[in-house]
């Protein structure tokens, strides 16, 4: 309905424009909101206040005009100008029964929309490095990531998830020589775990099914693998001096070749259980990208000297930097280290470059919060290559705290004291996970309250939503065990006298879904969506409490079911959307 209204105006203004010789704005977004009230009707307009200025004219009186140049609408009673010159829309009853109809025509597509401008976003979440499994914090991103795409989508844009896979770099160094102590341990060496190793089950995991595979490929001796390295944390020394000594002589040991196969079969088991873990979230990529593909392709390379050449890069310290400085960010950064190693900020550069080349018109990442300090240094890339850096926007997720009772969780990757997201979908299911995960602004903090994600009380957020859902099924099968028959069309045909206020309140939040869908994924927060469906499960459940649905009188019975069954499918389409299951029993 607001893209009706909004058409009016615009129809109003251009016969002001026609009328009087004025030029209409360029780009002018006319903006239709929600009434504050039954005096305030049910949607206003500040277009007259915004272009009194350039009009030259006094708000009122170019609100009057806007109105006189309006034509007529069906589901328009009446329009008025109040106050400094607000233009506010009064809706025939009709028009809230034609939501209903229109809710039982569309289905699951009510509240989507198809658009002739629909961008191409690429679409990047999650991305964990592949070094362990993902845990509770993980998941937070995972689940915002996947119901965005979904709002995106459901409001015409087109989207392409991707997960950016870093599989090459330092810390994929260290987990190798983690999965190299954990296996030559199973092969009878005794060797002390590493400070700065990667711990936890999933490693020994790891080293075993290389084991069962490789046998003793791998066999080297503690001796040779440890001789004259330097002390380690808990002996006095330097853990990081420690681990790349343990790496170099790692390498050395086995070359290349063997190394590199260790490395392989460590990356690429842990990424496919990250993939396995998501799937079974149902969270769904349209491509993992491989960063180790990005250096080897020369991708990365290819990038850097793209900035050379354009006098970005210079050389200090026996290392490459980039004047990331002169184009917005706090202080230049290496691109390149001394021993001729790109870092990982060279990576990302080359990766980010790479999204605009394919073709996107606008790329999101999703990152945790403790990235915030990456955003400027990637937009500052981006300036370099002289790409619009409005093209890229960031979302910032906090990671999410679990407690047990009053026990907060540990979420450690490198100790291996964390809890897995796998866990905690064991436990909680992923109904609960999805929803709680998005109930909150991402960049809000958010502590995981196990105990309630498990109750089945009203406190429960998304139990409290799907047990609407469920008393709407439940009322239906009452009516086939009474042997009544729901007619439809003759429930659409008298949805106009449902004028109680309960009934009234359900229909308009019924009429405000589609309007929160464009909203909630124009500002990318799929909370709005939580919110929504908490207050649309929160009338019907008032509704419920106070009138009988299946009554004697043919036409208010089959009027009320054609206002719960609508109210049915939005519930699914608004959970689906979320990603949560909306079930027909609880």
């Amino acid at each position: 309905m607001k893209e009706e209204l909004a058409e009016l105006l615009r129809q109003g203004l251009q016969s002001y424009c026609s009328a009087n010789g004025a030029d209409r704005p360029a780009d002018l977004e006319v903006q239709i909101e929600r009434g504050r009230g039954s005096d305030h009707g049910d949607y206003a307009s500040n277009l007259a206040m915004r272009l009194a200025k350039p009009f030259g004219e006094r708000p009122r009186d170019l609100a009057q005009a806007f109105v006189e140049g309006m034509p007529t609408h069906p589901h328009v009673a009446k329009v008025e100008v109040a106050g400094p010159g607000f233009i506010n829309f009064f809706l025939t009853q009709d028009a809230a029964a034609a939501v209903i109809a229109r809710i039982h025509h569309e289905g699951q597509n009510f509240g989507r929309r198809q658009r002739n401008d629909a961008e191409r976003i690429l679409l990047e979440f999650v991305s964990a490095n592949p070094t362990g499994p993902l845990h509770v914090g993980h998941g937070r991103g995972a689940a915002f990531g996947a119901a965005l795409g979904n709002l995106l989508e459901a409001a015409g844009q087109s989207v392409h998830r991707e997960y950016y896979v870093n599989d090459a770099g330092r810390q994929m160094h260290i987990l190798t020589a983690s999965v190299l102590v954990r296996y030559l341990e199973h092969r009878g060496e005794t060797i002390p775990f590493p400070v700065n190793g990667y711990r936890g089950d999933y490693i020994h995991t790891i080293a075993r099914d290389l084991e069962a595979k490789q046998g003793e490929r791998y066999r080297i001796s503690a001796s040779e693998l440890l001789a004259d390295l330097p002390a380690d944390a808990n002996a006095g020394g330097d853990k990081e001096r420690y681990i790349d000594a343990l790496i170099h002589r790692a390498r050395e040991q086995l070359g290349e070749t063997r190394y590199n196969e260790v490395r392989l079969a460590a990356v690429q088991a842990i990424t496919a259980d990250i993939a396995e873990d998501l799937a079974a979230f149902g969270v769904h990529y349209d491509r993992w990208f491989s960063e180790a593909q990005l250096v080897e392709t020369g991708a990365v390379d290819r990038a850097l000297a793209r900035l050379r050449e354009a006098g970005a890069l210079y050389e200090a310290e026996g290392a490459e930097w980039f004047r990331s400085s002169e184009y917005g960010d706090e202080k230049d950064r290496v691109v390149r280290r001394a021993d001729g190693q790109a870092t990982y900020f060279a990576s990302d550069i080359a990766y980010h470059l790479d999204k605009f080349e394919r073709g996107f018109q606008r790329a999101i990442d999703v990152f945790g919060a403790d990235h915030h300090g990456y955003m400027a240094r990637v937009r500052a890339s981006l300036a370099a290559f002289d790409h619009d850096t409005s093209r890229l926007i960031f979302r910032l997720v906090q990671f999410a705290i679990l407690y047990r009772g009053q026990e907060r969780l540990q979420m450690s990757t490198r100790s291996g004291e964390f809890v897995t997201l796998r866990a905690l979908r064991e436990e909680v299911g992923n109904d609960a996970a999805r929803f709680f995960y998005v109930m909150r602004r991402p960049e809000q903090h958010l502590d995981f309250d196990l105990d309630l994600a498990k109750s089945q009380s009203n406190d429960n957020p998304v139990y409290y939503v799907q047990y609407a859902h469920a008393r709407i099924c439940s009322v239906l099968g009452q009516m086939q065990e009474r042997g009544q028959v729901h007619d439809l069309e003759r429930g659409l045909a008298h949805v106009n006298t449902l004028d109680a206020d309960h009934e009234q309140a359900l229909i308009n939040e019924l009429g405000r879904y589609p309007e929160l869908i464009d909203s909630a994924a124009d500002t990318h927060e799929p909370h709005q969506l939580a919110q929504y469906l908490r207050e649309l499960a929160g009338a019907f459940h008032t509704y419920y409490n106070a009138h009988t649905f299946l009554v004697e009188d043919d036409q208010l019975r089959d009027a009320r079911l054609a206002l719960i069954t609508a109210t049915r499918q939005v519930i699914r389409n608004g959970l689906a959307i979320l990603g949560v299951s909306a079930p027909e029993a609880m």
